[in-house]
Parts: C-alpha cells; sequence; structure tokens
C-alpha cells in the first residue's frame, strides 16, 4: 500500500464515480469501465517511480516511502480494486432520485449518504461470512478474474518493441483521442447519427414503418447507430463479450422484438395497441398517464379511495412482457445451472469443504488474514446506520423489514457464490425481493425499493467483493491490503455517487422529465415504474389472482422448463452449436428493454461479430494485443468529449437546430 497506490487508487474512483453517475442521469447512460483505471493506472504508476524523489516522509510517528522501488504488480492490483468499486453506481441512487424527482420528497444529504453506503458495505460483512467456501478452495475458480489476470501480466511483462510496431499505451491514446473528436458529431452537432431508422427515412408519415422501424421508439427494424455511446449504454461493450454470448443476445432479441412483441401488440392483446409500442410509462384504463402522486398520501403510502378511483395501472405490451422475460430468466438461470453444472457445482462445493490447499493458498498463508472481527464490526456498523435509517428518515421500512432484507441476502450470497465461481453467472434476487415485501406490505412505495435494495445489492455486493478477493488470491495480494482498498474505495465512490447526484439536480431544472431529450434517466424512470407496480399497487393487483398480468406468471414455468431441450440435444450431439445455446444469457438481454432500446442491438451485435468472432480468429496477434484497450480507449473518449459538451455547449444552453438534431423518427407524434 504504497504512496503511489493511494494516490492513483483514490483519483481512478473519484473519477469514475463522478463519470458514471454523471452520465447515468442521460438517455442513454455511459459506463466507464474500470478497464479504463487498469490500463491508465500502469504508465502513471511508472511515470510515479520515475518522477517521484527516493525520500521517507515522516508524520508523528508513522513514515513512508515516496519512491519505494519500480511499480509493481501487486499495487496495480490494488488500485484496480479500489478503483473497482466506482465502476458501477451505487444502486441506492435510484432511491434517492425517485423519491425526490418523481414523489417530491427529499430525503436529504445526509440520510441518503448514510442510505448510499450502507446498502453497499452490508455486503462485505457476508462476504466474511462466505470467504473460506468461495475463495480458499481451489475448486472455487471465478473465471472472470482469471481473465484479469491475464490483461495484469500482459501489461506488466516487457513489451517488445519493434519499428513500425505501435505500443498498447501509443494504441490507447490514438483511440481515445479519435473517439473524443467523432463524439462531437452524434453528442452534438448531428444526434440523427445515435439511431439511423431507414424505414422512418422512406415512409415518415406511415405509423406501422415508424412503430417497426423507429430506433428509440419502436422494434429498430433495419435501424443502427454510429454512435459508441448509444450502443454499449446497456449493452456494455461489445469487444468485451465472448461471440457465442454475443450471439445468444442477439438471438434472444430477434425472438422477443420481432416475434413475441408484434404478436402480442398486433392481437391487441391488454388493449396493448390502445398504449404506445414502446415506453416504461404507465397508464389508466382510458390511456392517459398513470396519476401517482394522486393516489399516494403524504407518507407515499396508497390510498385506497383514489385507487378506486383509477384503478390499476396499464403497461405496454413491451414493458410487460420484459416483466415475463425477467421472470423467465430468473426461473431458467435455475433450471440451467442444475443441468448444465449441478454435477460440477455438487462436486466442488465437496472439494471446498475439505479445503484442500493448492500452491496459491499455501503461498497466501504467508500473510495474515483478515480478522473475522473486521467482518463482523463491518456488518453491525453498517446494519445499526440501516436500521436508523429506515425508522428515523422517513424510509418506510420497518426494521424488522430491514432485518429480512439482509437475512434474505445471507441466505443466498453461498450459493449464488458458488454458482459465479463455477459458472460465471451471478443471478439477481431484484425481482424476488420486490415480489416478496409486495405482498407483505403493498402499498407502499419506498418501502419495496428500499427492502429491494438491501435484499438484492447487499448480496450483489458480496458477490463482487468476493470476486476482487479471488483476484487478490491469484495475484498473491495481502487480504488485509485489498479488504482496506475496497473499503476505502466503495466509501469513496458512495460520497461522489451522491454529490453528483445533487450536482445535477441542481445544473438541470427538468432532470428526469419525459420531455427532457437528454437528461431524462431512462434508468430512474423505470426503477420508478417498478416502485409503483411493486410498491404502490402491489403484486397481488398487478400479477396476482385480482391482476390484468396474471398470465406473466406462466413465464416462470416456461423459464424454467426452456433449458431443458437443448440440454437433451446438447447430450446427443455434444459437438454440434448447441451447446452454445445459454437460456439464460439470450433471455436476460431483453428484460432490460425498455430503458435499453431496440436500435442499440444490431450494430451492437455487428461489432461483437467484427472483433469477437472475424478478428479474433483471423487476426488474433492484433485482438490479444489491442481488443480490450480500444474498448477501453472509446469509452475514454467518450466520456471526454461528453463533459466537455456538456460543460461549455448544453449548460450554457448554446443550440444546434437544424434536421440533424431532431429525434429518431420527427414525424412520428402517436404511436
Amino acid at each position: 500500500m504504497t504512496i503511489r497506490f493511494w494516490v492513483l487508487g483514490i483519483f481512478f474512483t473519484i473519477v469514475l464515480s463522478f463519470v458514471n453517475q454523471f452520465f447515468w442521469f442521460r438517455e442513454t447512460p455511459l459506463t466507464i469501465s474500470v478497464l479504463v483505471a487498469q490500463l491508465l493506472s500502469y504508465p502513471l504508476g511508472r511515470l510515479m517511480a520515475r518522477a517521484l524523489p527516493d525520500r521517507t516522509v515522516g508524520v508523528g510517528s508513522f513514515s513512508f516511502s515516496l519512491n519505494p522501488g519500480p511499480f509493481n504488480i501487486k499495487e496495480h492490483v490494488l488500485i484496480t480494486g479500489c478503483a473497482n468499486a466506482a465502476a458501477s453506481t451505487a444502486y441506492a441512487i435510484d432511491i434517492v432520485v425517485i423519491k425526490r424527482v418523481f414523489y417530491h420528497q427529499d430525503l436529504g444529504f445526509f440520510p441518503s449518504f448514510l442510505l448510499v453506503v450502507t446498502t453497499q458495505c452490508l455486503g462485505y460483512g457476508l462476504a466474511g461470512m462466505a470467504r473460506r467456501f468461495l475463495i480458499r478452495p481451489a475448486a472455487m475458480i471465478w473465471p472472470s478474474q482469471l481473465v484479469n489476470v491475464s490483461l495484469f501480466r500482459t501489461l506488466h511483462e516487457a513489451e517488445e518493441i519493434r519499428v513500425g510496431r505501435m505500443t498498447r499505451l501509443h494504441f490507447f491514446s490514438i483511440a481515445t483521442l479519435c473517439s473524443f473528436a467523432y463524439y462531437f458529431l452524434p453528442g452534438y452537432l448531428a444526434s440523427f447519427l445515435s439511431t439511423i431508422s431507414l424505414l422512418c427515412y422512406i415512409a415518415p408519415s406511415n405509423k406501422l414503418a415508424n412503430q417497426l422501424g423507429s430506433g428509440s421508439r419502436g422494434l429498430g427494424l433495419l435501424a443502427f447507430s454510429l454512435d459508441w455511446n448509444y450502443v454499449v449504454s446497456f449493452l456494455l461493450s461489445p469487444l468485451s463479450v465472448p461471440f457465442w454470448a454475443a450471439a445468444n443476445i442477439f438471438a434472444g432479441f430477434v425472438l422477443v422484438a420481432y416475434i413475441i412483441i408484434p404478436i402480442g401488440y398486433y392481437n391487441n392483446f391488454w388493449d396493448s395497441q390502445q398504449l404506445p409500442i414502446f415506453s416504461s410509462a404507465l397508464f389508466t384504463s382510458t390511456n392517459e398517464r398513470y396519476p401517482v402522486t394522486e393516489l399516494v398520501d403524504a407518507n407515499l403510502q396508497l390510498n385506497e379511495a383514489k385507487y378506486a378511483e383509477f384503478g390499476a395501472p396499464r403497461m405496454t405490451f413491451m414493458f410487460a412482457s420484459a416483466y415475463g422475460i425477467g421472470f423467465a430468466g430468473l426461473a431458467a438461470v435455475i433450471s440451467h445451472t442444475i443441468l448444465y453444472h449441478g454435477k460440477e457445482i455438487v462436486a466442488r462445493f465437496r472439494d471446498a469443504r475439505s479445503f484442500d490447499d493448492d500452491v496459491h493458498a499455501r503461498l497466501m498463508d504467508r500473510y495474515d488474514e483478515v480478522p473475522d472481527w473486521w467482518y463482523g464490526v463491518m456488518f453491525v456498523v453498517n446494519a445499526a446506520l440501516a436500521i436508523v435509517v429506515c425508522e428515523v428518515f422517513g424510509i418506510d421500512l420497518p426494521w424488522w423489514g430491514l432485518i429480512m432484507a439482509v437475512a434474505l441476502a445471507a441466505l443466498f450470497v453461498i450459493p449464488i457464490g458458488i454458482i459465479t465461481a463455477v459458472t460465471n453467472q451471478t443471478p439477481g434476487l431484484n425481482i424476488i425481493t420486490e415480489m416478496i415485501i409486495g405482498f407483505i406490505l403493498p402499498g407502499r412505495a419506498i418501502a419495496n425499493v428500499t427492502f429491494k435494495t438491501y435484499g438484492y445489492i447487499s448480496m450483489y455486493q458480496a458477490i463482487v467483493f468476493l470476486g476482487d478477493l479471488k483476484l487478490g488470491h491469484y495475484m498473491k495480494i495481502p487480504p488485509r491490503h485489498m479488504f482496506i482498498a475496497q473499503t476505502v474505495g466503495t466509501f469513496i465512490a458512495g460520497l461522489v455517487n451522491l454529490g453528483t447526484a445533487y450536482l445535477m439536480f441542481n445544473l438541470i431544472p427538468n432532470i428526469c422529465h419525459e420531455d427532457e431529450r437528454v437528461w431524462n434517466c431512462s434508468n430512474a424512470r423505470v426503477f420508478y415504474a417498478a416502485s409503483v407496480i411493486w410498491g404502490v399497487i402491489g403484486p397481488n393487483r398487478m400479477f396476482g389472482s385480482e391482476g390484468l398480468y396474471s398470465a406473466l406468471n406462466w413465464w416462470f414455468l416456461a423459464g424454467f422448463l426452456l433449458p431443458l431441450p437443448f440440454w437433451l440435444l446438447s447430450r446427443r450431439y455434444p459437438n454440434s452449436w448447441v451447446k452454445y445455446i445459454h437460456i439464460p444469457v439470450l433471455l436476460g438481454s431483453t428484460a432490460i428493454m425498455p430503458p435499453a432500446q431496440a436500435g442499440m442491438y444490431t450494430t451492437w451485435f455487428i461489432l461483437a461479430f467484427v472483433f469477437q468472432f472475424y478478428i479474433y480468429r483471423y487476426r488474433n496477434d492484433w485482438w490479444s494485443r489491442f481488443n480490450y484497450i480500444l474498448s477501453a480507449g472509446m469509452d475514454s473518449g467518450v466520456a471526454l468529449a461528453g463533459l466537455l459538451i456538456f460543460f461549455i455547449f448544453q449548460y450554457s444552453e448554446i443550440t444546434v437546430d437544424w434536421w440533424g438534431t431532431l429525434p429518431d423518427c420527427p414525424t412520428f407524434k402517436v404511436l
């Protein structure tokens, strides 16, 4: 834990948490992956090792060296582990945003900070309980961390410099500069490049052509994009997904967008033709926007008299289908894991219980393990603060609800951790948690999303923490150092996330408003709709015996059974392409649509085909040197350009008005 670690780790944590939270409010968010910090910290660390003087600095009885020697791979891993806490925005920011923007009640900065930190750190205490089963045993492989190990070793191996051969750092700089310069076109001067919908241009006044062809408000037929930010905003980089997974994602999109949605919409299931074909908004039975704020009282609890007046909300067929696909995807993860990995998981769990040490474990024994009481204090302190948040600051979730949420997370940490460690698949608890509390506490919006956040994110954060611990295990990082790096990174990232959110509230008066073209908070709008569906109204009135959408419950059964025929075919034909069909991946990609838009998928798949199939197979030397670096450079250039565009042009209300800045399918007024 050198001075280089502290400077670079904190720097990249602040930068990533600010940039990712800043762009989170956009209709098409941009996420700067930790890969950027992983790549840039390497030359910066080496620069510090050359530039800093070899001098010892004393602070009281404590002293440290400004330059303890060459920049090494263990410092690099710690920097990346710290920054990884900022790679995704804190989930609890959604609660802060919808409470302030949609329910018009500001939670306040300090209570919001406690909410964010406790939701992010409770899982770390749970990770301490599970680490003996999921980290030390050699049977727990964690395939995703092997990719990181490979990249670290590639960066720290001496790169052979040949005449006319570009270094990785030089390539990264060029990619970033080109991405930066180009993004001024789709990001400001010619926004039509984000979604080019050919059918809209061919038949601009035809309703059917616009419904089928609009990339942002329709099904995206013959639509494509020339905007990296648009393409990767929800599906992440196509250069980092194996081609077999990309093929499953695109197959799932084709199945949903071109088969299921048209059949349901044009056959008028649930009176769907009275509503837009693509929207996450909620509507009344008379096809007007659902008046949520009129249905809740000052405590954001359902007013039964008002509910009797308006009835349950209506969803677009696409939005309702997204929930059905989510149900199916959750069930498919269970059955797929049992069928494809059941024996392997059982065998490795038995191996894990035997604690047979491999070379990694024996080498790690040279370091002091993190004491159990560190994890215990982390858990108890955050649980106590979480109870204070729920009971004192108007979150509306009773203390016993919080305990139930945390118990649910604790129950699933080890089973889901084993699945992740073996299969690289991490089933989420978001649907289950909101359904459980929706039945127990119907009519309470904020209580529902808070229970979901503590239940789902506590488990997810534990898995993220454990994954980083496994990386440290492979790279021989002292466990106490990794614990400190992740904890510091999480604390800083939560503070910066929240500060950035409040900054955006003040910078953009109409933030998250549906008429705001850029900053309309597509993620928060879906989270808000979920708070209404599962919280204000409750699952029984939406999906139960009283609900219009009760038929969606059959998707649980369909999803559970769907992997079975493909598993049987893969056993019958083990060398055929059938073995690459992965139902959870196929379903999971379209469960995020909306907020993901149909126009993203086609261009995303084309890029995946070019880089992850053609170049990977026929230009593998180039792919192994530059593929991931190109992805990081594209992200970095877009982020830098996006920040400049906002603060120089958009914040100053300097606009460009010509046909190239009109929205996708501009003549398409009524869907």
